[in-house]
């Protein structure tokens, strides 16, 4: 009963948020609830305390003892939804298929897949010596096993 009136009230909150996205939701047998969010331009402590309060203000604890956890998909989480690849446009991504890994960074996004773009220096054609080649990767939202941001400090 609680897991569908926690659904319901974390929708509601998602609608009046559309920059706003779910990435995770779980109930405990203990009610422990726990939601992870994203967001289009990434998400603020405030963010987490519009949903944290749009679930939490219309549960009554007298009815139902519960816990709420709301956060941020952090900085190195896996990306899993393809709207968060739209917002990473221009940063560089570790990408894992069932055959290989690519690094590049991503240059496009679209309802198929991802495009990954990278430079390596390979020897030249003719004579001696190497020289920079841009190398390109396409690969479809069903061929990643994990895809991560590559965090640069």
């Amino acid at each position: 009963m609680i897991e569908s009136k926690v659904k319901d009230l974390l929708n509601k909150g998602l609608e009046e948020r559309p920059d706003l996205f779910l990435i995770d939701f779980s109930i405990s047998n203990d009610n422990k609830i726990k939601v992870t969010i994203d967001g289009d331009k990434g998400v603020l402590v405030d963010d987490c305390i519009f949903i944290s309060r749009a679930i939490e203000h219309h549960l009554d604890r007298e009815e139902e003892d519960f816990s709420l956890e709301v956060m941020s998909a952090g900085a190195t989480a896996p990306l899993v939804q393809k709207r968060q690849y739209k917002k990473n446009i221009g940063r560089e991504l570790k990408v894992k298929t069932a055959t290989e890994t690519t690094k590049g960074t991503l240059v496009k996004v679209d309802d198929d897949g991802i495009q990954l773009e990278w430079k390596v220096r390979e020897p030249k054609p003719v004579g001696k010596g190497k020289v920079t080649v841009i190398k390109q990767a396409d690969i479809a939202y069903d061929h990643i096993v994990e895809a991560k941001v590559m965090i640069k400090f």
